[in-house]
Parts: C-alpha cells; sequence; structure tokens
C-alpha cells in the first residue's frame, strides 16, 4: 500500500543538539519521501543524535540507546534545562581546560554535571566524535576550534521541549519491543555494518555492536513487522545488509561521511534503507 506524506512544511526545524557520527541530519531530506505519514508516536532503539525524531517530533516517543552519557544527557535537557545552562557557561575552549575535563570519571559527577561534561567534550573534540576505548573512556582529542557554541540556548530549549513526552530509556535495542504495537513508526539506525575489514567504527560504548548483533537486528525488523509496525532501518551498502533483508523494500541515499583520517576517503557514499512498508 502506498503512504502519501502529509506534513507541513511550515513546522519550526529543531536540529540535533549534538555532533554525531553518522548522524541523519543531512539525510533528512533523502528521508522525508520514505517516512510514513502523520506520525503519531515512534521508537527510536538507536536514537544516537536524534535528527530523526528531532525532525518529526511525534506526540509520543520511546527512546533508547546504549550509551549511558548520551541518555543521561537527554534525560537532563529534558528535565533540568536551566541548571544545565549554568553548568555549561562554566566551559573554556582550551587544550589543557579539555583534557582536565576529558579525564574526571563522569561517575563521580551529579546528573547535571555529566550531561555538562558530555556536550563540552561533543562540540571541542575533534570531528564531534563520541568516541570510548574498552575501559569505557572517552579519548578523542581536542578539536582546536575557534569558537565552539558549547551554549546554544535557543536550540537546546527547542531540543527540551521536544523531548518532555519521550520515555528516555538506556539499554538493549530489544527494549522496543515492550513498546511496540500496530501502526507506531519505528525508525532503527544501528552502527553500521563495516564496509570493509578497516572501516569498522563502532566504538560509541565500550562494548562493539557486530555480526550476531546484526542478525538479532534483522530478527527483531522481522518480529516487528509481524506485529504491525512500520519500520524502517539505515545501514551500510553491503551485500551481507542487503541479503539479511531481502524481501523488504530498499533502497538507496547518499551520504558524506568524514569520520575516515585520510581526506581522500572521504565523500559521498552510498547506504541502505530498508522498509517494511512502501
Amino acid at each position: 500500500m502506498s503512504l502519501a506524506i502529509n506534513r507541513s512544511k511550515d513546522r519550526c526545524l529543531i536540529k540535533s543538539p549534538l555532533k554525531w557520527a553518522g548522524g541523519k541530519g543531512q539525510l533528512i531530506p533523502q528521508f522525508e519521501p520514505l517516512f510514513p505519514p502523520n506520525v503519531r508516536e515512534m521508537a527510536e532503539p538507536f536514537v544516537g543524535g536524534g535528527a530523526v525524531f528531532f525532525h518529526l517530533r511525534p506526540p509520543r516517543a520511546f527512546l533508547v540507546d546504549s550509551n549511558e552519557e548520551l541518555i543521561n544527557f537527554y534525560l537532563v535537557i529534558r528535565d533540568r534545562l536551566e541548571e544545565l545552562l549554568v553548568d555549561l557557561r562554566c566551559h573554556k575552549n582550551s587544550a589543557e581546560y579539555y583534557y582536565r575535563i576529558r579525564a574526571v570519571d563522569p561517575a563521580t559527577l551529579n546528573p547535571v554535571q555529566r550531561a555538562s561534561r558530555f556536550l563540552y567534550l561533543n562540540k571541542t573534540g575533534y570531528n564531534g566524535l563520541w568516541r570510548v576505548n574498552k575501559k569505557g573512556q572517552h579519548n578523542v582529542p581536542f578539536g582546536r576550534y575557534k569558537n565552539p557554541k558549547i551554549v546554544d540556548e535557543e536550540q537546546l530549549s527547542k531540543a527540551s521541549a521536544a523531548l518532555k513526552n519521550a520515555e528516555i530509556r538506556c539499554g538493549d535495542f530489544s527494549l522496543v519491543l515492550e513498546v511496540a504495537r500496530p501502526g507506531m513508526f519505528i525508525y532503527l539506525d544501528p552502527p553500521y555494518h563495516p564496509l570493509s575489514q578497516t572501516s569498522n567504527f563502532t566504538s560509541y560504548t565500550p562494548g562493539q555492536f557486530n555480526e550476531r548483533d546484526q542478525l538479532r537486528l534483522a530478527d527483531l525488523f522481522r518480529e516487528l513487522d509481524r506485529q504491525g509496525c512500520l519500520v524502517m532501518l539505515s545501514n551500510s551498502d553491503t551485500e551481507f545488509v542487503r541479503n539479511l533483508y531481502e524481501g523488504y523494500d530498499i533502497k538507496t541515499v547518499y551520504a558524506r561521511r568524514a569520520i575516515n583520517c585520510r581526506g581522500d576517503r572521504r565523500g559521498a557514499i552510498t547506504e541502505l534503507v530498508i522498509r517494511n512498508y512502501e
């Protein structure tokens, strides 16, 4: 069945408050005709930077991620924005200060301080990456930006308002099964299956998202399909992924990626969008 789009072009635009590796902000124009119309409730089990959620902003949302720092950040934005803004204004854009803040164990901070540290490192670290080692320690170098916008009060306020009706939880993507219901839109944006053995970037959290997890995700996709959900998934354009979702609607989109340390290996690449609806 064909689904017509009926979304107002006059809606106030809200961007993700974060820089995020693999973020979908740049792909929203290509995604727009692929979304279901009139999304009233949605779930994002890999919310990351939340570009799709902040674009659609449904009345009801269920947002999940395994990154504890990220989920704490969203909870603080939603519930304690004014306290966060006060703490953010204390940060400095210098290498010495950056490495001192990076070295702080987030477990020693209260939720507001922890969210403030997270956003500061995100805005001032190299390429906006959030990457941790096997011990869970943030290890991205200082970005040396002249004037990073650490305190963007307007965008943070918009994000806070958008999150007011969202349930936000830290955990495995399978948590979506607790809220899935017929007609719910579910967007899945997992760490991508690597294009090659040397292109694997999955260290948003201490663990890695491996091939076994991709298989678990495909099983989840099929289960959500059986339950009558409207499911859309992004992943790399590889034979492995195409075979995994054979029989579903597969579209190609073009994304610019700049994670590679070599400039000649950055640029537009194809990615897949897989749906159980048309």
